[in-house]
């Protein structure tokens, strides 16, 4: 009999709801980052902050950074990146935050990620935690240099854009429209904030007046529930779109997004060799529903034409759209 996924369940009292809030948590990102970048074949959306980010990275002593965000497991320590405390604070804080952890905190942490036992990796966080706390931040700072710094502001006005936009939903029209479209693992009965599957077994979590905490993340992808104490509830989740953050700034105007708009013009010239609507979603970071939507219209305009290719339908130019493309 196949094992049961587990499902993380956030319960809802009269006065969470009112109370869940928003927050930028640069630290999150920090830690997705540093899957992407180790994993670059799995997030294809973010090719080009790989492409750009890798070389600056050569010179940087990142083992413990590295450590504490391990490839290939289901649970991992919290404490390097706990969920932020104010909707937008400054990295200097939060590295601070990290550093000022109480050493039986970190200690706990990292015993609860490694049932089965700690590894040699990790060591250093149990037998010795406040040194390798500092030579952890110092391992964070240089990174975020490297990696993050330059991207920021484009990050920021991406998220704050998504945060405007879900926080409104809330206001006005309460869960059903604010939490529907999180993530396919993400379902909503009115009281319930189900996230399923989920790594780990399956937990119910009373809110009982805190509260949700949602942290729209660029770089964390899917959906990441922070239900561990003494952290309070929170949920990482990546919102469509990403990959428009990487897209070169440009001051001229493009005249094939004048006229057929932004997304259609680059999905357009995404289609130099045939791709699937999957295909291209990954490689834009945009929904798959909204992919679909722009190839239609794309396809009874005669720009791109479709056939099937055993269960996939791949999606093509026409010598219409090559000729358009051409021109532009």
């Amino acid at each position: 009999m196949p094992e049961a996924q587990a499902q993380i369940r956030f319960r809802f009292g009269r006065d969470d709801l009112l109370r869940t809030r928003f927050a930028i948590a640069p630290l999150i990102e920090m830690a997705a980052a540093t899957y992407v970048l180790r994993l670059p074949g799995r997030f294809p959306e973010h090719r080009r902050f790989v492409e750009s980010t890798l070389p600056r990275l050569g010179d940087l002593q990142l083992d413990l950074l590295y450590a504490v965000n391990p490839l290939g497991r289901r649970a991992w320590p919290n404490f390097n990146a706990p969920a932020p405390l104010s909707p937008h604070p400054l990295l200097a804080d939060e590295l601070a935050r990290v550093g000022g952890t109480p050493p039986a905190i970190v200690a706990d942490d990292v015993r609860r990620a490694y049932p089965q036992g700690v590894p040699a990796t990790m060591s250093v966080f149990v037998e010795d935690p406040g040194r390798a706390l500092s030579d952890l931040v110092t391992q964070m700072r240089a990174f975020w240099d490297a990696a993050l710094a330059p991207w920021w502001p484009r990050m920021t006005a991406f998220l704050e854009s998504e945060i405007a936009a879900r926080a409104r939903h809330l206001v006005m029209a309460g869960g059903a429209t604010a939490f529907h479209d999180l993530n396919r693992m993400v379902s909503w009965n009115g009281e319930v904030l189900t996230v399923s599957p989920a790594t780990g077994q399956s937990r119910d979590i009373d809110l009982a007046g805190r509260g949700l905490l949602l942290i729209p993340s660029v770089l964390a992808s899917g959906v990441w529930p922070r239900v561990d104490a003494p952290w309070d509830p929170a949920l990482t989740y990546q919102p469509p779109g990403v990959g428009d953050v990487w897209q070169p700034d440009t001051s001229r105007r493009d005249p094939l997004e004048d006229l057929i708009g932004r997304r259609r013009a680059a999905i357009l010239r995404a289609l130099e060799q045939p791709a699937s609507t999957r295909t291209i979603a990954e490689t834009t970071g945009w929904s798959p529903g909204g992919v679909n939507t722009h190839l239609t219209t794309l396809r009874r305009t005669g720009l791109v034409t479709r056939r099937r290719s055993g269960r996939e339908v791949l999606y093509s130019r026409t010598d219409a759209g090559d000729a358009l493309i051409s021109r532009s």
